[in-house]
């Protein structure tokens, strides 16, 4: 389902016609929200602007608004873990550069997509991956 493409980042995706492409996530292109419901609820809990946005649109701002602050920002996935039917954990390095200091961003974070009827309905970023595994109730590794 092309809902789940984010969620293969990193890796080669099959499109409906069979083709092979890398996700563009993981090349910093984050344009499509093909695969997000309409009224998706979108949640940052840590880090330096936590909040909760609801809707595509809604999404797109607080994205937007990150970006603003960085340069070449990349997301490389490192393990994928299946939560319960409809949940997935994702555990991922986020790359970036500040754009007024150029200071390096690399962090260790995750995020955890809930997806219904091959639409992502919820989307929670972490920016601590170890505040991700204490609030699922899971151990690194």
């Amino acid at each position: 389902c092309h809902a789940l493409a984010p969620l293969s980042y990193g890796h080669s995706v099959t499109t409906a016609n069979g083709a092979n492409k890398e996700s563009a996530w993981e090349h910093g292109d984050f344009s499509s929200a093909a695969w997000a419901h309409p009224e998706i609820e979108f949640i940052i809990p840590d880090g330096p602007e936590p909040g909760t946005w609801t809707g595509i649109v809604a999404m797109a701002e607080a994205i937007r608004d990150i970006f603003n602050a960085l340069e070449g920002f990349r997301v490389e996935p490192t393990e994928f873990r299946e939560l319960d039917d409809h949940s997935v954990l994702a555990l991922v390095w986020f790359h970036a550069s500040g754009k007024t200091s150029a200071a390096a961003v690399d962090q260790e974070s995750a995020e955890v997509f809930h997806v219904r009827d091959c639409r992502v309905t919820r989307l929670v970023a972490y920016w601590n991956r170890s505040r991700a595994l204490a609030d699922l109730g899971l151990e690194d590794g």
